[in-house]
């Protein structure tokens, strides 16, 4: 199609659809101000997308809190890494001790 007979019907199409009355008086005019508000302020985006990411992560550090803390009681039963960790470590000064 031809782009100059395509302008033409778009534009006999509107002036054949006068604007109605149901939007109100300087309406494009407070979204463009409203965009051009946001545009200036490029910090804004990271801002918010930070801040998301902060509530998802506290979330998260909450939910493995609890998670942990209720496997903790499971665990306690079970041997005890630290106590056989420092029995193998002092396994050769208490061999010492007893060939002296």
């Amino acid at each position: 199609m031809n782009i100059a007979e395509l302008r033409k019907k778009l534009l006999a199409a509107a002036r054949a659809n006068p604007p109605g009355d149901h939007v109100p008086y300087a309406f494009e005019k407070r979204i463009t101000a409203l965009l051009a508000a946001r545009a200036a302020d490029p910090l804004a985006l990271w801002v918010r997308g930070l801040w998301r990411a902060a509530v998802a992560c506290v979330a998260i550090a909450l939910l493995l809190g609890v998670w942990a803390f209720s496997h903790s009681t499971v665990s306690a039963r079970a041997d005890d890494l630290s106590q056989n960790f420092e029995n193998t470590l002092l396994a050769s000064v208490d061999q010492n001790d007893l060939t002296q």
